[in-house]
């Protein structure tokens, strides 16, 4: 057999990566096997500890991959400043809210599609869920504060923290309870990401 080069090993490994982010997203984690997972990442299923030590080591590394993929997202958007769509912050909050998000649970931020399974998955994978909830805060915060300078208000660092808090737990409720809804009462589920949309930039 071939000898496997460098390059596919790593293409192999982000394969894993990009199929378990998708997986763990949409189904949660323990609904995921390892042979499930290495089939949708077309592998054998044998190949996985040539990767990853274990599972849970799979999980960490998927929580930082995802969420350094939606800060990326957040940067360049606080990066582009305010166009006709809004501000930074009002226009994340509308690709966050919206209905394509929603309907996307395979793909999107893990702040809400991965947030019940960082609570179970020991203080490893906690530890990955809370540096990408700070790396949210972060951008949040600094941005609110911008945003007073540049209006000519006083804000405090304290006060663009709580800010950047509130902002981030409206947008993942919102999400968790549109997408919880969503198939047997539409409706409903179309009215919150409204009402989330319209409260978190009030």
């Amino acid at each position: 057999m071939p000898r496997i080069t460098k390059e596919d090993k790593a293409r192999n490994r982000q394969n894993i990566l990009d199929a378990a982010g998708r997986m763990f997203r949409s189904q949660g984690i323990d609904a995921v096997g390892i042979a499930e997972l290495m089939k949708e990442a077309g592998l054998t299923h044998g190949g996985f500890y040539n990767h990853f030590a274990s599972k849970s080591d799979l999980v960490v590394e998927v929580y930082g991959a995802s969420f350094a993929a939606s800060l990326g997202s957040l940067a360049q958007t606080i990066e582009d400043g305010p166009d006709q769509g809004g501000s930074p912050l009002e226009r994340v909050v509308v690709g966050y809210l919206s209905t394509e998000h929603r309907d996307s649970p395979d793909g999107g931020c893990p702040s809400a599609s991965l947030v019940t399974d960082a609570g179970r998955h020991g203080e490893a994978a906690q530890s990955a869920y809370a540096e990408g909830v700070e790396g949210y805060l972060t951008g949040f915060a600094a941005e609110f504060l911008r945003e007073a300078e540049e209006e000519g208000h006083e804000l405090a660092p304290s006060e663009a923290r709580r800010k950047a808090v509130r902002l981030l737990s409206e947008m993942v409720g919102a999400l968790m309870l549109a997408r919880a809804v969503r198939h047997v009462e539409p409706e409903l589920s179309d009215e919150i990401l409204r009402a989330g949309r319209r409260c978190a930039v009030d």
